[in-house]
């Protein structure tokens, strides 16, 4: 069974609301339109954060990336959703530049203070 087969199953067992929230992911994930983050200029300089929150994106990522799970993520940060994470990585892979050179800037900075 191909994953697009399998795909297609599992959507039939799923509720109408369960599907919604998929193609919300997969619109997030395959467009360049992000609800669940924002880059506004007074607020962390600028950088791409979790609504509702001052979490930058480069920090998830770069938390992921030392090894942290979803799980600790959402510990750490009790105002995160799982939807909030989903929508960091979907940023990520669209901005990934961007994200990779907040990340080498932060790292800098904490190197030189």
């Amino acid at each position: 069974m191909t994953t697009l087969q399998e795909t297609e199953k599992l959507l039939s067992t799923m509720t109408r609301a369960e599907k919604a929230k998929v193609l919300q992911w997969v619109v997030c994930d395959i467009g360049d339109a992000f609800p669940d983050i924002e880059s506004t200029p007074d607020v962390c300089g600028g950088e791409a954060c979790i609504v509702r929150t001052r979490i930058p994106v480069w920090v998830l990522v770069r938390a992921k990336q030392l090894g942290a799970s979803e799980s600790d993520l959402l510990k750490c940060y009790p105002t995160l959703r799982a939807e909030d994470l989903s929508s960091a990585w979907a940023y990520f892979r669209s901005h990934r530049d961007e994200i990779e050179q907040q990340i080498r800037e932060n790292e800098e900075l904490c190197l030189t203070n």
